[in-house]
Formats: structure tokens, C-alpha cells, sequence
């Protein structure tokens, strides 16, 4: 990586200051990058914008989330068919 880091939004980009998407790597340093793991909405389940924040989406049965991080009962990670980053209920999740 050359240059500096870009400032690219949470929302839409899978980086935090802990933690960052392998494939945005020559974009921005993180001290840590995860590969994503794919895998399947199993039942309607709430993209959430933190943690324990806000719903920002309803993901379906079906659609394909990446995940980078698992912690607990949560997974942090993508909504590939939205381009939205945040944390589901790692239940709702299959292989």
C-alpha cells in the first residue's frame, strides 16, 4: 500500500478501526483484514448499523451475507445483494 488511507463510509464499506475487508486493503490500513465467509439468510432477520443499534435494512430468506466477524450471538459483515456493512443475528445464518 502507498499513499495514505481513504476515508470511506461505514455504511457501505466494511471498515472499522479494528477491523477491515481484506478486498479494500489498498484502500485503507486497518490493523486487522478478514476474509469474507459467505452465507445464507436463513429466515428475515435485521441489518443492524451497530451491535445493538438500529435496524437500517430487513434481509430475506435467501440473500447472501459476508461475513468478517463473529462475536457472540452477533456477525459483522455485508449484505452483498445491498451493499450495506452491519451485524446480524449469527442464528439467522447458514452455509
Amino acid at each position: 500500500m502507498t499513499g495514505r488511507s481513504v476515508k470511506l463510509h461505514p455504511r457501505t464499506h466494511a471498515v472499522r478501526s479494528d477491523l477491515a475487508d481484506v478486498r479494500l486493503a489498498d484502500q485503507v490500513f486497518a490493523p486487522h483484514y478478514a476474509a469474507p465467509l459467505p452465507r445464507r439468510v436463513s429466515r428475515p432477520v435485521p441489518l443492524l448499523a451497530g451491535r445493538d443499534g438500529e435496524p437500517v435494512a430487513e434481509l430475506a430468506p435467501g440473500e447472501l451475507f459476508e461475513v468478517l466477524e463473529i462475536a457472540g450471538d452477533r456477525a459483522w459483515g455485508v449484505a452483498a445483494d445491498r451493499g450495506l456493512v452491519g451485524y446480524v443475528d449469527a442464528g439467522a445464518l447458514t452455509a
